[in-house]
């Protein structure tokens, strides 16, 4: 009998930008983390260790910085080397410079950001890997300039692997005219990877802006694009659901195991975002509880 598809990689979000802080501890974490240790959860991927004004550890380089009391960053660290996981660290979004086309000032706010970082944890044998933290749909928000900036910062600081996560400007979450076919979309990313060779290592694109039957086309596609340009494919398979009329419930099991399947076909591994929020049975979501038992059913665990 075939095994079925693991999810093997979580996002950590915990700059809480469009999602709500569960107020976790450090022993929330551990039992968090100590879960991932058994069910096969090997990855956690900080998605941005600052936004804006606010940030997972008491930065000197964010500008107007709300207090930070804690350093989560290290709470992340420690434990990840505890339960032998790896954590890719998420650079820096200012939430404005690069939208209004100043990408040069969001790459040296990252320059900064990432020596530090380097510095506080690149010690840690759990740190495996950096994250660039600016997701679009397509060729815009000067995103070439912004992979290639940061992702050699990146590795100049810590030479480990650099990964994205992207998404396709589906049905789901554009509307009317800005929608575009597919086709069209690919277009953008095979121009995008063509001009950003060697800023990063890893493509993970989200799922969850098309629609269902759009899937196997779309992996296939990604697929493609990642042996055409030497980037390893994972896939992003987002565990909330963007069908109902609400930000962001956790998503109905059926529709994700769809997108699990499809996944497993192409990709090298099977990311989510966001299992604390939208998967474990800590979470503040009674029903992210009986996800994780459907999915734990699905395993056979």
């Amino acid at each position: 009998m075939p095994t079925s598809p693991r999810i093997t990689g979580t996002f950590l979000d915990e700059i809480t930008h469009d999602i709500p802080s569960q107020n976790w501890s450090r022993e929330d974490w551990r039992k968090e983390f100590r879960l991932y240790s058994q069910i096969g959860i090997d990855t956690v991927i900080i998605i941005r260790a600052g936004y804006q004004n606010k940030c997972i550890f008491p930065s000197r380089s964010i500008p107007d910085l709300l207090p930070v009391h804690d350093d989560l960053g290290e709470t992340i660290f420690s434990l990840a080397d505890e339960f032998e996981l790896g954590v890719y660290f998420g650079t820096y979004d200012s939430g404005s410079h690069w939208h209004r086309g100043a990408w040069w000032k969001e790459v040296e706010l990252n320059r900064a950001f990432v020596a530090e970082a380097a510095e506080r944890y690149g010690h840690h044998a759990s740190f495996q890997g950096w994250y660039l933290c600016h997701e679009t749909s397509r060729n815009a928000s000067n995103i070439i300039e912004l992979f290639n900036e940061t992702g050699r910062i990146c590795k100049n600081a810590k030479d480990v692997p650099v990964l994205i996560s992207p998404f396709p400007q589906g049905a789901k979450q554009f509307a009317g005219g800005a929608v575009m076919p597919l086709d069209e979309s690919m277009e953008h990313w095979s121009r995008i990877f063509e001009e950003t060779c060697g800023a990063f290592d890893i493509c993970a694109f989200q799922d969850g802006q098309i629609h269902y039957q759009e899937l196997p086309k779309f992996h296939k596609a990604i697929e493609e694009l990642g042996m055409r340009n030497g980037v390893r494919i994972w896939s992003n398979v987002e565990s909330f659901d963007r069908d109902m009329p609400i930000k962001f419930p956790p998503a109905d099991w059926r529709y994700l195991r769809i997108k699990l399947e499809a996944a497993a076909r192409a990709a090298e591994k099977i990311i989510t975002f966001e299992f604390p929020h939208f998967m474990s049975p800590h979470s503040c979501y009674p029903a992210a509880h009986n996800l994780y038992e459907r999915y734990s059913e699905y395993l056979g665990t």
